[in-house]
């Protein structure tokens, strides 16, 4: 496993090497190890063009991969790949995951339902009164709050989940060994405490502009949806929610000023139909199907194993009977269901902590026991 480890990390740091060389490398040696051993001629063999291998050669010889697990070791950093079961499930259905997601806290199951709440560095009263309400009531629901860890919006609704003695998660744009922006290392120790910092960037990895977008899109990944609050119209929020709906996530919006710069961004996301307009934390519930996700959530507590005859509701039978032993997309439940595809993986996400469905990966799920036996639907 250590080999297998000190083989992705040093992947991880070779510059130009992402997810599809990564996949063809894999998919040629068979495991990460042999394909960061193997000569440049098999290299090559594999697929990988002529700066690609001298990258990777490069690698082998400069980087010290023992010093860099020392280093993680030191400060609490840890290392999924996308081949660990524990890997974030959302986060492997998105186009490119990162091959290694690093991690400084923890990721629990209940993670699985989290909204990423986002805006601008320069808040207004208002802003910052919007975030708090919303981030906070989210954590009091059982909702785990997003971010990225930025002044403004960012920090307001990773101090307002903590505050309500919610879970948050924060995606950086460089190592975990650094704290970007640097005033905030106090928050980023507060939130390793209730949550975790994520990256998919290693160690020693300093933040630069074109690590920001890159970090947006892990930010909707790991999320059900995706909360604008207060954007002006070059605000990095919007690159958030541009991820979000291309990774069929749902986006909303909180309404602001017409009169106010900072919120022409999500204003004119409403307007052009991009993002929904949601007036309180139900009505981002709904549109989710968690409204019940506090209450479920503090029920599967006491369920070790299925459901133990927890009832189900209306929407989760109507996929339980659209779904069957064969994998399905969730575009085909939604279709069969005619219910929205954010109704149909809010649903889902309830159903496989249930124990009643099981992702196949790719947004595919199977179902996996008989519901009609054993629940009650209310």
């Amino acid at each position: 496993m250590q080999t297998d480890l000190r083989a992705w990390l040093g992947f991880a740091l070779t510059p130009g090497i992402g997810p599809q060389r990564l996949h063809r490398l894999l998919a040629t040696f068979g495991d990460p190890a042999t394909a960061w051993g193997a000569p440049a001629s098999a290299l090559r063999a594999a697929g990988l063009e002529p700066r690609a291998v001298e990258a990777v050669i490069k690698a082998r010889s400069r980087l010290d991969l023992d010093a860099v697990i020392d280093t993680m070791a030191r400060l609490g950093i840890s290392a999924l790949t996308w081949e660990e079961t524990s890997y974030p499930r959302r986060l492997k259905e998105i186009g490119d995951p990162p091959p290694v997601l690093f991690i400084r806290g923890s990721l629990l199951d209940q993670d699985e339902w989290a909204v990423a709440v986002v805006g601008t560095r320069r808040a207004s009263a208002y802003g910052r009164q919007v975030a708090e309400a919303f981030a906070g009531d989210l954590a009091r629901r059982g909702i785990t709050v997003v971010s990225g860890l930025a002044r403004g919006i960012d920090a307001i609704a990773h101090r307002a989940a903590l505050s309500a003695g919610g879970r948050t998660l924060a995606v950086e744009a460089c190592g975990l060994d650094l704290v970007y922006p640097p005033e905030h290392r106090q928050l980023a120790l507060e939130i390793i405490a209730q949550g975790a910092l994520l990256s998919e960037f290693p160690p020693g990895t300093k933040p630069q502009a074109q690590h920001f977008p890159r970090r947006n899109r892990l930010m909707s990944g790991l999320c059900l949806g995706v909360l604008v609050i207060e954007a002006d119209e070059q605000s990095g929020a919007l690159i958030t929610a541009h991820w979000a709906l291309e990774q069929d996530r749902e986006v909303f919006a909180v309404p602001g000023s017409v009169f106010s710069p900072l919120s022409r961004g999500t204003n004119s996301l409403i307007q052009r139909g991009e993002a929904k307009l949601v007036l309180s934390v139900d009505h981002v519930l709904e549109e989710l199907n968690l409204s019940l996700a506090d209450v479920q959530q503090k029920a599967r507590a006491y369920l070790p194993s299925g459901t133990g005859g927890l009832p189900i509701q209306d929407e989760e039978a109507r996929l339980l009977r659209a779904l069957s032993g064969d994998p399905q997309h969730v575009d085909e439940v939604a279709q069969q269901t005619g219910l929205p595809v954010a109704a149909v993986s809010g649903t889902l996400a309830l159903l496989e902590l249930k124990g009643l469905v099981r992702s196949a990966g790719a947004m595919r799920y199977v179902r996996t026991q008989e519901p009609y036996l054993t629940y009650v639907t209310n």
